[in-house]
């Protein structure tokens, strides 16, 4: 894992762009983690990590232009913990998002991606159902991590269906998954995914 760390490390000192990578993937898949593991040996100036949170209402009714100013502008790699693709799967899951903008971000956001001036590498972390219901029980209890369940993740465990349906309607050639049934070799697969595409 270290010398894939060196090596991402390399790679980044290098760019000859600006690079967004985003981590996409259920509740408890891991995207949190495995950028902590990703950037713990980067240098600070050649990154940045930009998290998940409730956006703003300003933000819901100009989705892909709010994201716009999140991505990259100078030759560094931002990390996204969940993206703009979160319209396309928890927002309209939960119903936090309306019927017309989900079919706006379905309809716009390839040719929104398409003319900007960043390279996007992108990442579904794929875990079984009854693994994120492991993880959300260990979430739950655990005196180091139950400060992170939510009413969310029990609903997570209900719509699994659906958000396969949702997640297959995104998820194209354009983005590997990658098996995080095994969080440390997934973790492992990813970096080694990501420097053989910054290569």
């Amino acid at each position: 894992m270290k010398k894939l760390q060196a090596k991402l490390n390399r790679l980044a000192e290098n760019l000859r762009e600006p690079v967004a990578v985003i981590l996409e993937g259920r509740d408890t898949a891991g995207k949190s983690s495995t950028i902590r593991k990703l950037t713990h040996y980067l240098p600070p100036d050649l990154y940045s990590v930009c998290l998940s949170h409730k956006p703003s209402k300003r933000a819901m009714s100009a989705w892909l232009g709010y994201w716009e100013t999140k991505l990259p502008r100078q030759n560094q790699i931002v990390f996204f913990d969940r993206s703009w693709y979160s319209r396309a799967m928890v927002q309209h899951l939960n119903g936090w998002c309306t019927p017309k903008q989900y079919e706006i971000f379905m309809r716009d956001h390839k040719n929104w991606e398409a003319n900007q001036p960043v390279r996007l590498i992108k990442f579904w972390l794929s875990i079984s159902e009854s693994e994120q219901k492991r993880r959300i029980e260990y979430r739950k209890n655990s005196p180091l991590t139950y400060w992170k369940f939510s009413a969310n993740d029990e609903n997570a465990l209900s719509h699994y269906d659906r958000m396969s349906i949702l997640k297959e309607r995104v998820i194209d050639s354009d983005w590997h998954t990658i098996n995080f049934e095994n969080k440390s070799k997934g973790i492992k697969k990813l970096l080694d995914t990501l420097c053989r595409e910054l290569a």
